[in-house]
């Protein structure tokens, strides 16, 4: 997978709402109603990962997710990871989260 140019990355986090540049990822930071929806987001996210052999770091905070993408491989962004940010955002969205 080709890393993405770093001028075509800030195009595509315009597509992107709530996701930032940080490093040589992106990262999005949900919130949920409580705890067990923070973590039942984590879990949903964590089997969709696996199906598609690509990972996200994720750090909880009691009902706060920050979901982080990068192509660790790659050493960059590449189109696996902008896929990712949308599944966790659909996903997010659809489970409470903002």
């Amino acid at each position: 997978m080709a890393r993405i140019p770093h001028e075509d990355v800030r195009a595509r986090l315009q597509k992107q709402p709530g996701w930032t540049l940080a490093g040589d990822g992106i990262t999005r930071q949900f919130t949920f109603a409580g705890f067990p929806e923070a973590v039942a987001f984590i879990v949903r996210l964590g089997f969709a990962a696996e199906a598609v052999d690509h990972h996200p770091d994720l750090v909880v905070n009691y009902k706060r997710v920050t979901v982080t993408y990068s192509t660790h491989s790659e050493g960059g962004l590449t189109d696996k990871d902008f896929a990712g940010a949308e599944t966790a955002t659909k996903m997010a969205t659809g489970m409470g989260g903002t």
